[in-house]
């Protein structure tokens, strides 16, 4: 139910501020994005795995929080994450 390796290097590469970065919020938020679109995915056809959605919901409550903090450091770097990601409508 995690993403593969690959998976995560490919996002990490594409959100990184430099070169090596694993840590930024942009990095991080976009790393958690993956794993919920894979975990809401898994969740279309185990709707009864409450376990798992508890993990979602607890990564979705953890993203919230970068992206807070996000928010509350550079507003500009805010926007543009959740336009690259696509989070809000």
């Amino acid at each position: 139910m995690s993403i593969t390796a690959e998976e995560k290097a490919r996002v990490m590469k594409e959100f990184a501020t430099k070169e090596g970065d694993t840590g930024s919020p942009e990095v991080q938020v976009a790393v958690l994005s993956s794993r919920i679109a894979t975990l809401t995915e898994h969740f279309k056809t185990h709707k009864k795995d409450n376990h798992s959605r508890r993990g979602l919901l607890r990564l979705v409550a953890t993203r919230r929080k970068l992206l807070d903090y996000a928010r509350s450091k550079d507003e500009a770097r805010y926007q543009d994450l959740i336009k690259r990601l696509g989070l809000r409508r």
